[in-house]
């Protein structure tokens, strides 16, 4: 199921969910805040490691944070593939990065395909030569004092609300989540809409034009089941 997902962009996913009435149209996807900074051929699907962190203050202590690798174990119980959430909970996120080059290693290795923030992650080139998908608000040049606060919660991620374990769907576009349990019917009803749109794009191309054939083709696909 997750490669014949990975067979559609995200639009063509999102069409599928508006079709069948699962969830309001406004619900369910990342705002265009959300940016795409890979450079990956193919969409990501995988399930969502929800973590919170803050990056703009310094420890009360005054010794530097030191990352704990407990949250490893987390991000092991969710199911592969898996993408790294997080939210980042400081007033202005972006004052640093969690996810580098380091650390995509680390969740590379722990079987992550990709990370997706409000905040900010760094080290592109080399997170573009791992092919790890790479989504965010913006970059930072620097960690700041970034550390995780909390994880295994719901979190909200430029408009999209996502719960642990969620089953995510991303490309250029943005991400967004697939109703659980509905997988099958999104994959089926996403292969009959993409046969109806060949049929009017096929139209629109034909050397010898004509209006009246677009225009039933337009009402069929409007009256047709997903």
């Amino acid at each position: 199921m997750i490669e014949r997902l990975r067979g559609f962009g995200t639009c063509a996913i999102a069409n599928a969910i508006e079709t069948l009435n699962l969830r309001l149209r406004n619900e369910g996807y990342s705002s265009g805040t959300l940016r795409s900074f890979g450079a990956n051929s193919k969409p990501i699907v995988a399930h969502a490691v929800t973590v919170r962190i803050r990056c703009s203050s310094p420890p009360p202590d005054g010794h530097d944070y030191l990352e704990s690798t407990q949250w490893w174990n987390y991000v092991l119980s969710v199911p592969a593939p898996r993408i790294v959430v997080i939210q980042d909970v400081d007033p202005n996120p972006g004052a640093g990065a969690l996810v580098g080059e380091v650390h995509a290693n680390i969740l590379r290795a722990l079987g992550c395909v990709g990370v997706a923030t409000n905040g900010a992650i760094r080290d592109m080139p080399a997170l573009r030569r791992l092919d790890f998908h790479a989504y965010a608000r913006t970059l930072s040049v620097s960690h700041g004092y970034s550390h995780i606060v909390d994880m295994a919660h719901p979190i909200e991620v430029e408009g999209l609300k996502i719960s642990p374990g969620d089953l995510m769907h991303g490309d250029v576009h943005g991400l967004l989540t697939i109703p659980r349990g509905a997988e099958e019917l999104i994959v089926t009803a996403a292969e009959r809409l993409s046969e109806r749109e060949r049929t009017i794009i096929e139209l629109c191309q034909r050397d010898e034009f004509a209006i009246e054939p677009l225009r039933n083709a337009i009402r069929a696909f409007r009256t047709a089941s997903p």
